[in-house]
């Protein structure tokens, strides 16, 4: 198995030969959170290379199999069907799917409707909760890693899962753990403060993957597109979202690097509005890393929404 972050899909093809741990993340949040927990004593690689849209990630059985020799697997049951089957074929017991650490939202992608305390406090589900990421892989928004304070819970988890499969760096691994966490608890805070004060509220995307960020500090998603980011919009859901977006006075509707812009981008011709990349993370940033595309994420959305 390659080491090298930026093979992409190439690098998991084979087997490692450093001695360390190998753990196996899906794609960017969870590859630059893997690298943040491992440190220097465990090896991680990616399956999706930059720039990919991860739900289109296809495995050749040579990758599936190497589920099965890693360590640990860090992926998002829903996210990548492909990856998904192959971890039940091969790496049941190995993997950490991240979403059953915390308070998962419904697949609807409103988030302003359904987010409570608990949910903000990033709790992990019930057992009926669990069961049901179990049997219903699309049954919740994924876009887990847009809360911070959830994010911050999963590298607790994962800390643990590192220190269980690699006993002499337990420490070091629940360390650097904390310390991520603590880097992630900050930046919620941010997050929570720049947008606190904005005379708008609702955030017109091109598709649904803001919910945790929008729940989390008091916004409204409204999604042009549903969850899956390849799913065509209805007219009648075109016409729904254009009411909405002049009912609330919207002066910016949002595309991503990783998706078509021209719905987006005719929709704002439309009602009169400008657009701007919010960057949903899916991919890694063409500059920086996750905290400052999320800084990054916070200043645009703070211009959009009048925050003072």
């Amino acid at each position: 198995m390659l080491t090298c972050t930026a093979c992409g899909q190439g690098q998991a093809e084979g087997a490692g030969g450093d001695g360390k741990p190998q753990v196996i993340a899906a794609f960017y949040p969870l590859q630059w959170l893997s690298e943040r927990v491992a440190g220097p004593d465990a090896t991680v690689v990616t399956l999706t290379k930059p720039g990919v849209e991860p739900h289109d990630l296809e495995l050749t059985p040579r990758q599936a199999a190497t589920l099965g020799r890693a360590d640990l697997t860090v992926y998002i049951k829903g996210v990548q069907p492909a990856l998904d089957e192959a971890v039940e074929h091969n790496a049941p017991k190995t993997a950490f799917d991240v979403a059953t650490a915390v308070q998962t939202l419904p697949a609807s992608g409103d988030a302003h409707a359904h987010e409570d305390e608990a949910g903000q406090a990033g709790h992990a589900p019930t057992a009926m909760e669990a069961h049901d990421h179990e049997d219903e892989a699309v049954a919740y928004d994924p876009h887990l890693w847009l809360d911070p304070s959830r994010f911050a819970t999963v590298a607790t988890r994962l800390g643990e899962r590192l220190a269980a499969a690699d006993p002499p760096h337990a420490k070091a691994y629940k360390d650097r753990a904390a310390a991520v966490s603590a880097e992630l608890t900050t930046l919620d805070g941010e997050l929570r403060k720049g947008l606190g004060t904005c005379s708008a509220r609702a955030v017109v995307t091109s598709h649904a993957a803001f919910g945790y960020l929008t729940g989390r500090y008091g916004l409204e998603q409204i999604g042009i597109s549903g969850i899956d980011p390849d799913s065509e919009p209805s007219p009648a859901r075109l016409a729904e979202v254009s009411r909405l977006a002049r009912q609330e006075k919207v002066t910016t509707i949002f595309t991503e690097a990783l998706v078509s812009p021209k719905v987006a981008e005719v929709l704002a011709s439309e009602v009169g509005a400008k657009t701007a990349v919010l960057d949903p993370l899916e991919s890694k940033p063409a500059s920086g890393d996750y905290l400052s595309a999320m800084r990054a994420n916070l200043t645009t959305l703070r211009s959009a929404l009048g925050c003072t």
